[in-house]
């Protein structure tokens, strides 16, 4: 006999399959892929706006007197920054230095944080925190399963929350307030995963069938469109925002990813503060770098990169890019001194391709601004 795996499902699961939803497995979730398609659904949210179901993600609450600091030790930006009202985006570091994972740390209140995490370490992030919190006057609470999620993405979605929620319009970048929406305590955060303007909604799931039909109307003017997993990874790539568990893991740093700037030195001690501190000092042997292909071509992850006949990596993420009209990708290459321009090859199905190192963000929307 054997025992399938039960696939979860969002409270917004049905709501998915009648906009119809072609749906997926992804890590144990049912998700749409796509609508209408991902080409559609990737300029409704560059041009316009696009409405996505991530309720996959995870919420972990760090509350009291040592929250702060629990933070700021485990984490390798500076928690300084997440003022009330504001959060950050960090790396969760192991003690080798790599990711347990990459998140966003709100702080709602003093002593109080929400700590949105990736829907496949939402057990394990917690499971960390809670032990390095040992010991210490603070409490980690995972409420991952009492929390549904949606992203409304796209350059006209602030004329929308002008209508949803004026004091929405007024976050900066990171910001998050708290408000009652059809009478349940929620959460509206300025911030997304496509490199667009945006917000995301995060709601207990009896009213988030409400939250989603609400933002479907008010964006009806502007052609707002669902969308679906296809159209977040092409999104997200061209921005060069990292994958968990495809372009970062627990044995790659943030140095090797090449989000240095994730990195506060200057804070004090962290965990595996000496051997980014060393990493820094020494240079690296890997990074990941952008590669956009010079001719016809769709690269996907595993694809091989070389240089002048030496095989350099191979892609962690690649897709063809709507935006550039390319296909494009990430890697770690073993030569961690490319520079943008220079000649590369990457192997397609048994083919060599022409392509040359880039600068990521391969393009910046107007979350950049």
């Amino acid at each position: 006999m054997t025992t399938a795996t039960l696939v979860r499902k969002t409270a917004l699961n049905e709501t998915m399959r009648k906009a119809g939803g072609k749906m997926v497995d992804f890590h144990g979730w049912e998700l749409p892929i796509q609508f209408e398609g991902i080409l559609k659904e990737h300029a409704a949210v560059r041009n316009s706006a696009g409405i996505f179901d991530v309720s996959h993600m995870g919420q972990i609450f760090v509350t009291g007197p040592d929250s702060f600091k629990l933070l700021q030790k485990t984490n390798a930006n500076d928690l300084r920054k997440a003022t009330v009202g504001k959060g950050v985006y960090s790396h969760l570091l192991n003690e080798k230095g790599g990711l347990v994972d990459d998140i966003i740390a709100f702080c709602l209140a003093l002593n109080r944080y929400l700590v949105i995490v990736n829907a496949t370490t939402s057990t394990k992030d917690f499971n960390w925190l809670s032990g390095k919190a040992s010991g210490a006057n603070v409490k980690v609470e995972n409420r991952s399963d009492d929390y549904s999620m949606v992203a409304v993405q796209g350059p006209s979605v602030p004329k929308m929350m002008e209508v949803f929620a004026p004091e929405a319009v007024k976050l900066p970048r990171f910001g998050i307030v708290e408000k009652k929406l059809f009478g349940a305590d929620c959460f509206i955060s300025r911030t997304g995963y496509t490199g667009e303007d945006g917000f995301e909604i995060t709601a207990p799931h009896a009213v988030i069938t409400e939250i989603w039909n609400k933002m479907m109307e008010l964006g009806k003017p502007y052609g707002i469109v669902p969308c679906g997993l296809g159209a977040r990874d092409t999104l997200r790539l061209e921005s060069g925002y990292l994958l968990y568990g495809q372009d970062v893991d627990d044995e790659h740093t943030t140095y090797e990813a090449n989000y240095g700037w994730v990195v506060c030195l200057e804070k004090g001690d962290f965990t595996a503060r000496d051997i980014l501190l060393k990493q820094k000092a020494g240079g690296l042997k890997r990074r990941l770098t952008g590669i956009v292909l010079s001719a016809a071509g769709v690269p996907r992850p595993g694809c091989k990169v070389f240089k002048d006949g030496k095989e350099l990596g191979e892609l962690a993420s690649a897709t063809y890019s709507p935006t550039l009209k390319k296909g494009i990708g990430v890697g770690y290459m073993s030569n961690p001194n490319l520079k943008p321009g220079e000649a590369l090859e990457v192997e397609i199905h048994g083919k060599r391709v022409p392509a040359q190192v880039s600068k990521v963000p391969f393009h910046k929307g107007t979350a950049f601004k």
